[in-house]
């Protein structure tokens, strides 16, 4: 029997984030896919939240991706992708954070409204961000293809999934990465070179199609819901 479930959407950026973990940290693992449009009754009784990834690993049960990935880091402790050092430590949190708290609000900000207006300023505030991302984050933290230098961490797998989903913003918001973000292209390419990012990656087509709710505003799902109100 596989050490972990995991219950999962192939859409779900949140849960892209967990099975990358997984697969970096090669842990055997059993996969429950959930359709997010017609979730079985059963899946309020594992999910609180009624989101995905939620993981079941023997009797501790987790949701949240962010913590869900600390989790498993910490249980299985071969091939870490959090620094040892504490200090090192806080600033791989801090910027975990700033991706769930700046960078992926925004992301979706620009991609539900519909107002050209208010589109442009967060077109604004999005430039803004990865401006940030390029210049405070991983163009002072690393000499290396990763977030931290030449070993993957949490960052990395915290970031790639929006990433892998640009072509969505491309498609329907005309919102490419400005060209003056060098090091965040390189690090994007290095990841696509991770076997675990090729293993489970969909093409452009699945996610222009997933995401067409969101981009004309009728996405009923929980994470829009959350979106539109902060």
């Amino acid at each position: 029997m596989a050490d972990v479930v995991i219950y999962s959407s192939a859409g779900c950026p949140y849960a892209h984030r967990t099975r990358l973990t997984l697969l970096e940290k090669n842990v055997d693992f059993t996969l429950t896919e959930i359709d997010l449009d017609n979730k079985p009754d059963w899946f309020t009784k594992v999910s609180p939240l009624s989101k995905v990834p939620v993981i079941q690993h023997g009797k501790n049960r987790v949701w949240e991706s962010t913590i869900i990935n600390e989790y498993l880091d910490e249980v299985f402790s071969d091939a870490p992708l959090m620094p040892t050092d504490p200090g090192e430590r806080a600033i791989a949190r801090i910027w975990i954070d700033f991706g769930n708290v700046k960078f992926v609000p925004t992301f979706y900000k620009l991609l539900l409204n519909q107002e050209q207006e208010k589109q442009k300023e967060w077109v604004q505030q999005l430039h803004s961000h990865l401006l940030f991302m390029e210049q405070e984050g991983i163009g002072i933290s690393s000499n290396g293809p990763y977030w931290l230098g030449e070993s993957l961490s949490l960052i990395d797998l915290s970031f790639y999934p929006w990433f892998e989903r640009w072509c969505v913003l491309e498609h329907y918001r005309a919102f490419t990465l400005p060209s003056t973000c060098l090091r965040l292209k390189q690090w994007y390419s290095a990841m696509l070179t991770r076997e675990s990012v090729q293993s489970i990656k969909n093409s452009p087509d699945f996610y222009i199609q997933q995401y067409i709710k969101y981009a004309n505003n009728t996405a009923s799902g929980i994470t829009a819901q959350e979106m539109r109100r902060m």
